[in-house]
C-alpha cells in the first residue's frame, strides 16, 4: 500500500516536536511507534478459508492458503498487509479531512442528508460538565468492523482532539439509530473497502444511515485516501482546554435506553502502561484484533499493538462469529502471542485445542487474558493442564473503569489454594494509579460492594450532549471492608454495583450481583432493559425475563411472556416470530434463549413481580412435553440429549428447532463436537427429528457401546470406513462413501429409568460430508429454509438456479419433491406478513434460501425496491429506483447481485445483502423483462424497448454484446446451458 508523497518529511517534523512529549497522549505515542520501523507490517488482514473450508465448520480445518513468507508472523496468499508507513500516511491524511469537514468545509466523499426539519444540529451544546479548564469534544461515529481503517479512524479523530464513537455494523438498526441520536455525532465514518467484511458489503452505510439519521457520512477508503499537503494541526495534549473525554462507549441501560461511557485518555494509557511495565512487548510479538468494536476490550487489542511496533493480525470476522472453532486455526496459523478472551469462548474451542494437541499453540501463546465473566476453577484446570508455558491473567473492570481495575496473575494460584477453598479464580489486585474499596454493612466482614477509584474511572455518563458524572458516595470510613485505600474521600468513586470478598493476602474473589444486571459473552445485560422491549411488542401485555446458570458456568436468559390475547399464546407464527423481532431490535447477546408463554406472572406481597418464586417455576423445565413413545430409536434420543446439553434444558421436542430455542454459533460447536458431525448439518437440519432423518439417510451401520458411565459413545464399526465417495443409481438415495445400510437401531431398555439413562453418546467419527436435504416438510406449516441444504434462488416459471458449490457437487440431483395433501389437512394458507408497496405491484417475486434465511426481492410502481426477511415480514433493505419496476429481479451466478431493470431504462446490479448499487447499465428504452443469467459465461441477458438484447458482464461491468431486434422485447431471454446458446422472444 502506498503512501502520500511528503508524507516522511512531516512525520520527521512531528517527531522532533514529538520529544518534548513523550508519553503525553496517544497520539505522540503512535507517532513515535510508527517512526521507529516505518517499513515494518502493522497490520495483517488475514484471507478468508476457501469455500470449501469455510463451509466446513469442522475442528480440522487449517489454514490452507500457499505460505508467502515465513516471517513472524507468517503471510499467507489473500492477505493484505500494511506497513506502518502506510497506517501513518493514511491517519495524517485523514486527520486533515476529518478537522476541514467538522470546521465546516465540503469533501468529495461526504454524503450529507437533505434539510430535514427537527433533525438535530449535530453541533455538540454546552452543558454543565464543560468548564473553563475543560471542553465538550465533537462526536464522531466509525461506523464499520474491526479493520486497519477502523484503527486509522480512531487515531484520526483522537488527532484532531474529539471524541470516536464505536458504532457495530452487526447492531440492530433501531438500536444503531438510537446511539447516533443519543450521541448528537457530529459526522459517522464509514468504509467504502472490504476489509473486515468477508468480500462483501454489509450495508450500505451512507444511503441508509443518511437517510435515517440525519447525520452526515464519510465514506473513507484507505485506498484512495487523498494526500493532504503538511498538517497544521494543533495537538490534543497542547490544547489550553482538556478534552472532557476521548470516545465513547455504549453499554445496556436500566432504563431501556443505552448508556454512552464517556472514556478518557488519561484510563486508556494508564492501562497501556501498566500492562507494558509487567507483561511488557518488545515490538517483535503478534497480536490478534478479534474482538467487536462494541466491547471496550477491543481497544487494547489494537493500541497495544500499533503502539509498541507489534503486528496485529485482524482474522475474518465473519468467519470468527458463524465458526469459533476457527479462532484454533488463526491461532496456530499466524504463531499469536497474546490472547483477549472471555471465559466462555475458551470453553466453546477447549475442546478442540485438546483434541489437536497443538505443539504451537503452546509454544508461541505467552500471555492469555481472561475478563468479562466469572473465570472458574475448572476451567483454569483445563487452560493450565493445556497450555503449561503460558501466561493466563483474569482481569476484572467495566467501561465505566476504562476496561480493567484489578489482575490476578494464576500463577499464584496454587499456593492461594493450600490456604483458601475457591471455586473461581480470584479477581486479584488492582492496577497501578487504581483504587478499589469494598463498602461493607460492617467493619468487621470482608465482604462488600466494589467501589473504584483512580485513572481508570470515566468522566460520566452522555445523553443528549450532556455528561452526566456518575454518582460518587462517600460513606463512612468505619464501612470499608480491610481497605488499602488511604486517599478515600479525596477522588470520585464509581460504584460498580458489584460484590466482592477480600482473602487474608488481600485478593478480591468476585461473589456477584445483588441487582438484576448479568454478564453474558463478557457483555454487561440489564435484564429490564429486555423486559422493556419485549413489552414493546404487539401481542405482549407483560414480560420477566430472569438468567439461568448451565453447565459449563455458563449463563442463559429466559423470557416469560404474558400475551394480551389468550388464543395467540397457541399461536405457533406468533411465537416464532418473537424472537425474530427482538434479533431487530437488540443486540444477540440479549435475545433470551428461550421463551415461555404463562397465563400469569406470579406476584410477591409488594405487587412486584417475583423472580425469585419464577426461577423456581416447575413449567420453565417442563414447557414442552413430549412423551418418549417405543418406536423413539436409541440415535434420536442421543441427538436430543445432545441438544438439551447445548441449550442448557433439561427436554426438548422432536420438533423443537435448536436456534429458534436459543442456539448461536458457540452452542451449535458444542452440539456438533459432542455428536461428531459437521456444524453445518445442524444449520442444515436445525430439529432432532430432522438431524435424526438426515443422518439415517446416509445408510452408516453403527455398533451401540452402552457403558454404566457418563461418556457412552456411538462407535461406527471400522470396516465400514472407506475413503471412496459413491453414488447410488437412484438418484433420489444419497449413499454416504463406504457406508453399509442401517437398520433402526433398537430401543434402549434403560430409557425410562433414570437410573441407567445414558447422560452423553458421541459419534466418534466426523461425518464431513454434504448432504441435500430431503426437504421434509415442517410439521407447524410455516416456511422454513433448514430444511435446504444448499443456496438457491426460485423465481418465476419454477426457475431454480443454485450457487457454485451445490452445482459442482450435483446436489440438486438428489432433492425430493414434497407432495402436498389435496385433502384439506395441512394445506391450508396463513397470511404470515405483509409489506406495503405504496403502489402496484407487477412484478413476480424473487426467492432466495440461504441456509437457514430466506429472502424475498420485489419491486413496484412506486419505484420501491425491497428485501424481504421471507420468515418474519421485515425488511432487510430497500431502495428507490429512477423509474416504476415491472420487471422481476434475477440473481448473478455467485449470488453476491441482484438485478432489476425499471421504466427509466436502467438495468440494476445491487449488493445482494445491502441494496447499495454495484453498477447501472443505460439502455434508450424501458425494461419491463426479466434479467437471465448465463452462469456457465458469467452474463446477465436482458432486453429492452429500444429493440436491443444486451449481454452485461457483471464481474466487470461491461456491455460485451448488444443484439438489435426487430421490435420492443418484452419476453426473457432463455439459456441453453448444454449447448450454451442463447434465445430471445420479442414483440
Amino acid at each position: 500500500m502506498s503512501h502520500c508523497s511528503g508524507s516522511s518529511g512531516s512525520q520527521e517534523k512531528q517527531l522532533q516536536h514529538h520529544q518534548k512529549h513523550k508519553h503525553c497522549c496517544l497520539s505522540h505515542l503512535f507517532l513515535r511507534a510508527a517512526a521507529q520501523n516505518p517499513p515494518k507490517v502493522a497490520v495483517i488482514h488475514a484471507a478468508p478459508s476457501s469455500s470449501s473450508a469455510a463451509a466446513s465448520s469442522g475442528p480440522q480445518t487449517q489454514i490452507s492458503r500457499e505460505l508467502i513468507t515465513s516471517t513472524t508472523p507468517p503471510i499467507y496468499e489473500g492477505d493484505q498487509c500494511f506497513s506502518f508507513a502506510n497506517v501513518f500516511s493514511s491517519v495524517d491524511s485523514l486527520s486533515y479531512r476529518l478537522r476541514s469537514i467538522l470546521d465546516g468545509a465540503d469533501d468529495p466523499h461526504l454524503v450529507k442528508p437533505q434539510s430535514l426539519p427537527g433533525k438535530g444540529s449535530n453541533n455538540p451544546s454546552k452543558n454543565q460538565a464543560e468548564t473553563a479548564s475543560a471542553y465538550n469534544p465533537k462526536i464522531v461515529g466509525i461506523y464499520m468492523p474491526p479493520s486497519v481503517e477502523y484503527i486509522i479512524s480512531v487515531f484520526s479523530i483522537l488527532r484532531c482532539g474529539e471524541a470516536f464513537l464505536p458504532i457495530d455494523p452487526s447492531w440492530p438498526r433501531d438500536r444503531v439509530l438510537s446511539i447516533v441520536a443519543s450521541a448528537n455525532a457530529a459526522l459517522i465514518i464509514t468504509s467504502r473497502s472490504l476489509f473486515g467484511k468477508g468480500g462483501k458489503k454489509d450495508i450500505n452505510e451512507a444511503d441508509w444511515l443518511v437517510d435515517r439519521s440525519g447525520c452526515r457520512v464519510l465514506c473513507f477508503s484507505m485506498e484512495d485516501s487523498e494526500c493532504s499537503g503538511p498538517m497544521e494541526l494543533a495537538w490534543p495534549c497542547e490544547n489550553e482546554k482538556e478534552r472532557l473525554f476521548c470516545y465513547l462507549m455504549y453499554t445496556s441501560g436500566s432504563t431501556g435506553k443505552p448508556k454512552g461511557v464517556c472514556g478518557t485518555e488519561q484510563g486508556l494509557l494508564n492501562r497501556f502502561w501498566w500492562m507494558q511495565e509487567l507483561y511488557p512487548l518488545h515490538g517483535e510479538e503478534a497480536l490478534l484484533f478479534k474482538t467487536s468494536i462494541s466491547f471496550i476490550d477491543h481497544l487494547q487489542e489494537f493500541l497495544s499493538a500499533m503502539l509498541t511496533t507489534c503486528t496485529l493480525v485482524i482474522p475474518p470476522f465473519h468467519e470468527l462469529k458463524q465458526y469459533p472453532f476457527s479462532l484454533v486455526n488463526v491461532l496456530q496459523a499466524y504463531s499469536i502471542n497474546r490472547l483477549t478472551a472471555v471465559p466462555s469462548l475458551m470453553r466453546a474451542i477447549l475442546p478442540v485445542l485438546q483434541r489437536q494437541h497443538s505443539m504451537q499453540i503452546q509454544t508461541s501463546l505467552k500471555l492469555l487474558v481472561l475478563s468479562g465473566e466469572v473465570f472458574s476453577l475448572s476451567l483454569w484446570d483445563a487452560l493450565s493442564t493445556l497450555l503449561p508455558r503460558t501466561t493466563i491473567l483474569n482481569l476484572y473492570g467495566t467501561t465505566e473503569v476504562s476496561g480493567d481495575c484489578t489482575y490476578f496473575d494464576c500463577k499464584r494460584l496454587p499456593a492461594i489454594l493450600e490456604t483458601e477453598a475457591l471455586t473461581s479464580i480470584p479477581i486479584g489486585l488492582p492496577i497501578s494509579n487504581c483504587d478499589v474499596a469494598l463498602i461493607c454493612e460492617s467493619d468487621t466482614s470482608n465482604k462488600g460492594e466494589i467501589y473504584v477509584g483512580g485513572l481508570c474511572v470515566s468522566n460520566g455518563y452522555y445523553s443528549e450532549s450532556t455528561v452526566t458524572s456518575f454518582i460518587s458516595a462517600n460513606p463512612h470510613m468505619d464501612n470499608i471492608c480491610n481497605s488499602s485505600v488511604d486517599n478515600w474521600g479525596c477522588q470520585a468513586y464509581y460504584r460498580t454495583g458489584d460484590f466482592a470478598q477480600r482473602l487474608q493476602n488481600g485478593d478480591l474473589v468476585f461473589l456477584g450481583r445483588t441487582d438484576r444486571t448479568v454478564k453474558i459473552n463478557g457483555q454487561r445485560i440489564v435484564l429490564e432493559e429486555i423486559e422493556n422491549t419485549l413489552r414493546g411488542h404487539a401481542d405482549v401485555a407483560d414480560a420477566a425475563v430472569i438468567s439461568r446458570e448451565g453447565p459449563g458456568e455458563l449463563l442463559f436468559l429466559d423470557a416469560i411472556l404474558l400475551f394480551k390475547e389468550r388464543e395467540k399464546s397457541e399461536d405457533f407464527f406468533v411465537r416464532s416470530s418473537i424472537r425474530k423481532w427482538m434479533v431487530d431490535k437488540v443486540p444477540l447477546a440479549m435475545v433470551p434463549n428461550r421463551f415461555v408463554i404463562t397465563e400469569s406472572l406470579p406476584i410477591s406481597s409488594t405487587g412486584k413481580v417475583d423472580y425469585a418464586l419464577l426461577a423456581r417455576s416447575k413449567f420453565l423445565n417442563l414447557h414442552v412435553q413430549d412423551e418418549i413413545g417405543n418406536a423413539t430409536s436409541d440415535l434420536l434420543q442421543i441427538i436430543k440429549k445432545a441438544f438439551c446439553d447445548g441449550l442448557m434444558v433439561e427436554e426438548v421436542s422432536c420438533d423443537d428447532d435448536f436456534f429458534a430455542m436459543g442456539g448461536n454459533s458457540i452452542s451449535a460447536a458444542h452440539v456438533s463436537y459432542n455428536l461428531g458431525i459437521n456444524m453445518r448439518l445442524l444449520y442444515n437440519f436445525p430439529t432432532p427429528s430432522k438431524l435424526h432423518a438426515a443422518l439415517l439417510e446416509k445408510k452408516e451401520s453403527y455398533r451401540l457401546e452402552v457403558r454404566a458411565d457418563a461418556n457412552s459413545q456411538l462407535k461406527p464399526k471400522k470396516d465400514s470406513l472407506v475413503s471412496d465417495m459413491a453414488y447410488s443409481p437412484n438418484p433420489t438415495t444419497p449413499v454416504v462413501p463406504g457406508l453399509k445400510s442401517m437398520k433402526q437401531p433398537s430401543k434402549n431398555p434403560h430409557q425410562n429409568n433414570d437410573d441407567h439413562t445414558v447422560a452423553s453418546k458421541r459419534f466418534k467419527e466426523d461425518l464431513d460430508i454434504n448432504i441435500s436435504s430431503a426437504c421434509v416438510k415442517p410439521s407447524d406449516g410455516q416456511p422454513s429454509s433448514s430444511s435446504i441444504s444448499m443456496l438457491c434462488s426460485f423465481s418465476r416459471c419454477n426457475k431454480v438456479i443454485y450457487d457454485e458449490n451445490c452445482r459442482s457437487r450435483k446436489s440438486h440431483q438428489i432433492n425430493r419433491l414434497v407432495k402436498v395433501p389435496r385433502n384439506g389437512q395441512g394445506s391450508s394458507m396463513h397470511e404470515l406478513w405483509k409489506v406495503y408497496m405504496e403502489s402496484c405491484v407487477d412484478a413476480s417475486p424473487l426467492v432466495v434460501v440461504k441456509q437457514q434465511d430466506v429472502y424475498l426481492f420485489i419491486g413496484s410502481h412506486s419505484h420501491k425496491f425491497v428485501c424481504v426477511n421471507a420468515l418474519s415480514g421485515s425488511i432487510q433493505w430497500e431502495v428507490k429506483l429512477e423509474g416504476r419496476i415491472e420487471s422481476s429481479a434475477a440473481i448473478v451466478g455467485d449470488f453476491s447481485q441482484v438485478v432489476v431493470g425499471c421504466y427509466s431504462g436502467k438495468i440494476y446490479f445491487l449488493d445482494f445483502l445491502d441494496g447499495s448499487i454495484c453498477w447501472t447499465f443505460q439502455t434508450c428504452g424501458e425494461v419491463k423483462c426479466q434479467p437471465v443469467v448465463d452462469i456457465h459465461r458469467q452474463l446477465i441477458w436482458c432486453g429492452s424497448h429500444d429493440h436491443n438484447l444486451y449481454a452485461l458482464d457483471y464481474r466487470n461491468y461491461c456491455c460485451l454484446y448488444k443484439l438489435s431486434c426487430d421490435g420492443s422485447i418484452y419476453g426473457s431471454p432463455a439459456i441453453d446451458e448444454v449447448l450454451s446458446s442463447s434465445f430471445v422472444l420479442f414483440l
